[in-house]
C-alpha cells in the first residue's frame, strides 16, 4: 500500500507491506508524529496507541529507509542506517522513499493515505 509522507514540510511517499501491523498503522492515518534520534541509527516516535503484533512475519534486520515498529515500547522507527540483528520485537512495516540524510534530520513526520 502506497502512502504519502510529509517530513519537515517535504512531501514524498512510502510503501507499507501487507502485514497486520502495517494495516493497523494505515487505520490510524492521517497521523503526525514527533521524532527524536535513537542510537545514531534511527528516528523514533510514538503513534497514539500500540499496533497489533498478531501474525507478525519472521524477524528480519532493518535496512536504511525501512519503517518499523518496536513492539515493547510501542514506537515507530525510521531507519537512516542499517539496524541491528533481526529481532522478533521489531516488525518491518514498509519502506520510505526518502534519502537517508533527510531521515537523519527529521523532526516531524505526517503519514497519510496516498491521494
Amino acid at each position: 500500500m502506497r502512502i504519502r509522507l510529509t517530513i519537515d514540510g517535504h512531501e514524498t511517499h512510502a510503501t507499507l507491506n501487507d502485514s497486520p501491523a502495517a494495516r493497523d498503522l494505515a487505520s490510524l492515518l492521517p497521523l503526525t508524529v514527533k521524532l527524536k534520534d535513537f542510537h545514531g541509527t534511527e528516528r523514533i516516535g510514538y503513534p497514539p496507541r500500540k499496533l497489533t503484533t498478531d501474525g507478525a512475519p519472521p524477524p528480519s534486520a532493518a535496512k536504511a529507509g525501512d519503517l518499523a515498529y518496536y513492539a515493547p515500547w510501542g514506537n515507530l522507527a525510521l531507519f537512516y542506517h542499517d539496524g541491528p540483528a533481526p529481532s522478533a520485537d521489531l516488525l518491518i512495516l514498509g519502506h520510505l522513499d526518502v534519502p537517508a540524510e533527510q531521515l537523519a534530520r527529521a523532526e516531524r513526520i505526517t503519514l497519510a493515505p496516498a491521494a
